[in-house]
């Protein structure tokens, strides 16, 4: 579907020379000569509204309200520092200042719509979450649960940073998303970001934003994450791995509540409360110097810890009901149901990568079975890991992985076992464990 520009602008040749680059681009274009013929075509039914900061009548920077979320780019003759940031200020998404080049144009067209699309999936995420994984919604009655429970209802009521920990697949980016949907800043955006999945060389512009001309290749100023959770919540998923360089940033906008953009010369003010997670042991790399200590200690003013599941078996046929409704509603089915053969298998199994493990475990299931009953076979587990009370953890990782590289990516073995890929090459390293030759 093509996006939908509206054009605000007095002048008839400056607008139709922007409106035949934007169709060009793909765009669907409207154009209107001043606010109030703006304003009766509704800008917040457009992806993009681009308006003249001049214009008769009211200024262009009047529309940022009657667009109603839509991204509003504010064009002027009269550039100024002064102007620039009164725009901004009033909520307008960015500004460019005329003459401007083409290319330049196009490119911040393309990067604010994509923005807004993002948005728009992330608003419609969290309500997805906040339907299918309430803060009651945390599945578990075990001793452990009950305890994880308690520690969100009463941290939820503060501002303090939370270091959540836990192995991978335990469900930390859901004790998050329940800590600030519990909080005062629930209205705000929730924003996470995963530490691991970005270069050391980007971590900093990602976290913190750049000006344009910050580095080759920085075309244009670009807001960072902590601006994006503005009045809202950063999740930093495996903060283990974030660079020391990086770490020190990151401690001078906890202690600050100050962030400066790679390039910038003055720092600016955000509010955003950061919550942490990680599957590595934060206390031994502090011993080892490759995670700072300051930084430890004022992300751990509350630590909450995931159980593994096979610390709460308790909870797995809780867990199986809860995951079989929702992934038969993701699949459109009426109902499923377990055999209670496969439901023993279930609770046998040792589950490596917890709950992620198992609810893959049950869609794969799903899919392969024919009808609505889920029997031992669709499952795939191997009986040996089902049944052995010996096997190790490290014993199922080596066996798992030697048997499936050759016909599995990486990628498709991480998913499996329910972790990353960057942990997935972690323990190959340190068991010794090659990657076949070729292998993707």
């Amino acid at each position: 579907m093509k996006p939908q520009v509206l054009i605000v602008e007095d002048e008839p040749l400056i607008r139709g020379q922007i409106a035949k680059r934007l169709q060009r681009d793909g765009c669907r274009v409207t154009e209107a000569d001043s606010v109030e013929q703006a304003q009766a075509l509704d800008p917040s039914a457009f992806d993009l509204v681009m308006a003249d900061l001049r214009l008769p009548g009211a200024p262009g920077v009047e529309l940022v309200k009657a667009a109603a979320g839509a991204p509003v780019l504010i064009m002027t003759s009269y550039a100024s520092i002064s102007s620039a940031v009164e725009c901004i200020r009033q909520g307008a998404a960015d500004y460019i200042a005329k003459p401007f080049e083409f290319d330049e144009l196009l490119l911040i067209v393309r990067r604010l719509i994509e923005q807004a699309r993002l948005l728009r999936s992330h608003r419609a995420l969290t309500q997805d979450v906040a339907r299918n994984w309430p803060v009651e919604g945390l599945v578990g009655t075990s001793p452990p649960m009950r305890e994880v429970a308690e520690r969100i209802r009463k941290v939820a009521a503060t501002d303090a940073t939370v270091l959540i920990c836990g192995e991978s697949g335990t469900g930390k980016e859901l004790v998050a998303r329940a800590i600030h949907a519990a909080s005062g800043r629930s209205g705000g955006p929730f924003v996470a970001v995963n530490c691991a999945a970005i270069p050391d060389n980007l971590i900093e512009a990602e976290l913190f934003g750049y000006e344009r001309g910050a580095f080759t290749g920085a075309a244009q100023r670009k807001a960072g994450l902590f601006d994006a959770a503005h009045h809202g919540t950063l999740f930093l998923d495996e903060i283990g791995e974030l660079a020391l360089a990086a770490q020190a940033r990151l401690l001078r906008a906890l202690q600050d509540g100050e962030i400066r953009a790679v390039g910038a010369v003055q720092p600016r003010h955000v509010s955003v409360r950061v919550l942490a997670a990680t599957h590595r042991d934060l206390a031994a790399m502090v011993a080892q110097r490759t995670f700072r200590e300051d930084l430890f200690f004022r992300l751990r003013v509350m630590e909450i810890r995931l159980p593994p599941l096979r610390e709460r078996d308790a909870d797995i046929d809780l867990l199986i009901d809860h995951l079989l409704v929702q992934i038969a509603a993701r699949l459109g089915r009426n109902r499923l149901q377990v055999t209670a053969g496969a439901r023993r298998r279930l609770r046998e199994y040792p589950w490596p990568g917890n709950v992620r493990e198992l609810a893959n475990c049950l869609e794969r299931a799903a899919i392969l079975c024919d009808g609505d009953t889920l029997e031992s076979p669709h499952l795939g587990l191997q009986t040996a890991a089902a049944s052995s009370d010996a096997l190790s953890l490290d014993d199922y990782f080596r066996d798992f992985v030697l048997r499936h590289q050759r016909h599995l990516t990486e990628s498709e073995l991480a998913r499996r076992l329910g972790i990353s890929r960057k942990s997935l090459w972690e323990r190959r390293q340190r068991m010794g464990i090659p990657r076949q030759r070729g292998e993707p």
